[in-house]
């Protein structure tokens, strides 16, 4: 199991929480998906090495940024 942590930005509510735990949660490999908008911190749990690019793509398709 892998931890990739990611900082977002754009998330002010449960709702995006939720937007973004969906969206992450359609990705092979991903187990389980944790967010949260008052620290802006989202923690993917995969169970295979994945791009981590491929997580920021997948946040800002859906309206989202991930502060590098």
């Amino acid at each position: 199991m892998n931890k990739i942590e990611l900082k977002v930005k754009g998330m002010v509510c449960g709702g995006c929480e939720n937007r973004v735990k969906n969206a992450l949660s359609t990705i092979d490999g991903v187990e389980s998906v944790e967010a949260s908008f008052e620290t802006g911190i989202v923690t993917v749990t995969t169970n295979k090495e994945l791009d981590k690019s491929l997580l920021e793509d997948k946040i800002d398709d859906i309206g989202f940024e991930v502060v590098k």
